[in-house]
């Protein structure tokens, strides 16, 4: 009997010691560069732009030996220019493995229904899984270890701070999320981060309190107002988000020396300032490395070659 396949759609799919495992692949083939994926194909199907997703994944792919190909936002129509049943099937006859950035997450989830060959969700409108591996792939190389540690989240309940919220509490941190009123993040999402909070020994609090939220964290995180694909609510989001900038006054509340992170792009003025991008305790540099280190770890693992990659 065959294997089902795995994939990566949600930060959910991966419990906390597989994400714990995962960042610790990431570590080691930062380090060693194993040869493990020579022979193997990635595809990237964007119906989104991309400049971090991409670029991390081809590279990391190719510096392990294997090889990629991408396919531009014109050329995909997941479920308009052809039927994503369709699509899924046969690119598997093409790759070993497959990155999909599109609009809802129902997509890459019908996606993966067909697909014989594992799918990563390289961001959907709901979640962004690749880039919260990153963000603590990063601050496990400042902390070593992360339980115990705190981080606040402040802005929009978006995609990447729903990765994000899942993750953390996966690793046992203190960990705070703070949105404006009705931005908050989706009630499943609040119950998987609660939960697994409960479940590693870490703690999971949100509300609207930003200065609660940041008040002695190590670390803290911030997303764009506004989201690719909501440029409409621009105007109304620069008005309900006044005041929830990441900047100088709001660094005094957090612990001294606070890492400062944004997974970028950023809208400098809004909500982060430049001052505080620039700061030498800011490792948004760093988290952009980092993808190329945790997307590999994801697709060694998916394609079973982790007892490969040495120890």
């Amino acid at each position: 009997m065959s294997t089902p396949v795995r994939h990566l759609l949600s930060s959910a799919d991966f419990d906390p010691d597989e994400i714990a495992g995962l960042l610790d692949l990431g570590m080691r083939v930062k380090k060693s560069r194993p040869q493990v994926l020579r022979g193997y194909e990635l595809a990237l199907l964007f119906e989104k732009p991309s400049l971090r997703t991409r670029m991390s994944f081809e590279v990391g792919v190719r510096m392990l030996g294997g090889s990629t190909i991408y396919m531009a936002p014109q050329e995909v129509g997941i479920g308009e220019r052809e039927a994503i049943k369709d699509v899924a099937r046969a690119v598997a006859r093409y790759v070993d493995i497959v990155g999909v950035r599109t609009f809802g997450q129902s997509n890459v989830e019908e996606y993966a229904s067909f697909s014989s060959i594992p799918v990563i969700n390289a961001l959907t409108e709901d979640e962004h899984p690749c880039q919260a591996l990153a963000d603590f792939l990063t601050l496990k190389e400042k902390w070593g270890s992360l339980a115990g540690h705190s981080i606040a989240y402040v802005g929009d309940g978006n995609n990447v701070a729903a990765s994000f919220a899942v993750t953390a509490a996966s690793l046992g941190m203190d960990v705070r999320v703070a949105s404006p009123r009705g931005y908050t993040l989706p009630e499943g999402m609040l119950t998987e981060a609660s939960s697994r909070a409960a479940a590693t020994g870490g703690s999971f609090n949100h509300g609207n309190d930003l200065h609660a939220a940041v008040s002695g964290a190590e670390a803290v995180y911030t997303d764009v107002w506004t989201s690719m694909g909501q440029e409409r609510e621009a105007e109304r989001r620069r008005i309900h988000f006044a005041g929830w900038q990441v900047n100088a006054e709001l660094l005094e509340y957090a612990a001294p020396g606070a890492f400062i992170m944004h997974d970028l792009p950023a809208h400098r003025g809004e909500e982060i300032t430049d001052e505080a991008i620039e700061r030498p305790a800011s490792i948004v540099f760093d988290q952009v490395e980092n993808r190329t280190w945790a997307q590999v770890a994801v697709v060694i693992t998916l394609l079973g070659l982790a007892g490969e990659a040495g120890s």
